[in-house]
């Protein structure tokens, strides 16, 4: 089991919050590198481990053990696949949302403005929805919506009025052709910054980030043993804010609802009152754990 692409964040914190029973059953919805499955499977003897990831990259990081099962899927999908498997109600569920520094790191994903590619940003490469698709296809308010909602981008409207204005004069299909269209939009001195947000916002869009992590949380807590632990790293404030509101309530807006009874109960409860950060030492050796927060919660 040699470790491939990537390394994982929060590695002890997020593995020793599951709460490991050796004969239970895990999942992992985002295998990635196969650093967080591989702690777990070593806390295991017959228990069993469930593994997602869409990405066709991750696919040749899966192990030879009998326990292991890795499923090339969206774990949106999470409840149907385990139903496959004969899988009604799982001991402990962990998902690391970033993205793999190994898809950072290959040009042709798209998914960083550090290296020229297609403007692609697909996770799963057989979707159909590219980013470029977004970006020459989507109408003025919506684009604006998804730039001020999914980056924070100050300046959206002068962002989205350029982009427009560029692909109308020829399609925008590459990395470049989208920096050069929006170049007069970027603050100077703060390149790096800006066009981080902007391609977040870009790629939470090309693949449903928010739905998808909306549709997994709620069959999470469906699918979770009694006394079961969700463990959830996020990188941005939109993931974690749905996270840290469903734990608290049960809900998306944080809204606490009383029962008949008048008791007040998401399902959920948090192990950590205080959300887990990485130590200085760790960011020293992965920066791009510096964004990481870990939140987990235990089915009650």
């Amino acid at each position: 089991m040699e470790q491939v692409y990537h390394i994982p964040v929060l590695l002890d914190e997020s593995v020793k919050g599951l709460n490991i029973h050796k004969d239970g059953d895990y999942v992992d919805v985002t295998f990635g590198g196969g650093g967080h499955s591989r702690e777990i499977l070593n806390s295991l003897q017959k228990g069993r481990l469930f593994a997602f990831d869409q990405d066709e990259d991750a696919a040749v990081n899966a192990f030879e053990d009998s326990r292991f099962f890795f499923i090339r899927h969206n774990f949106k999908y999470i409840r149907n696949f385990l139903r496959f498997y004969d899988v009604e109600k799982v001991d402990g569920i962990l998902a690391d949302l970033g993205v793999s520094s190994h898809d950072f790191d290959v040009a042709e994903r798209g998914f960083s403005f550090r290296f020229p590619g297609e403007l692609d940003m697909r996770m799963n490469r057989d979707a159909e929805m590219t980013a470029a698709d977004v970006v020459n296809g989507y109408e003025k308010e919506r684009l604006i919506k998804i730039f001020r909602d999914y980056g924070e981008v100050k300046n959206a409207f002068r962002l989205t009025k350029e982009i427009i204005a560029k692909r109308q004069q020829k399609q925008i299909k590459t990395i470049d052709d989208f920096k050069g269209a929006i170049s007069s939009c970027v603050p100077k001195k703060l390149e790096t910054k800006y066009l981080a947000k902007v391609f977040q916002a870009l790629r939470i869009e090309t693949n449903q980030e928010l739905e998808v992590l909306k549709d997994f949380l709620t069959q999470s807590a469906e699918l979770l043993n009694q006394g079961g632990r969700l463990v959830i790293i996020t990188y941005h404030s939109l993931e974690d804010r749905l996270v840290k509101n469903f734990i608290k309530a049960g809900n998306f807006e944080g809204k606490l609802e009383k029962d008949f009874y008048g008791n007040i109960s998401s399902g959920l409860k948090a192990v950590n009152r205080k959300v887990i950060i990485p130590t200085d030492e760790e960011i020293g050796r992965n920066p791009r754990a510096r964004s990481a927060k870990l939140r987990i919660a235990e089915k009650v």
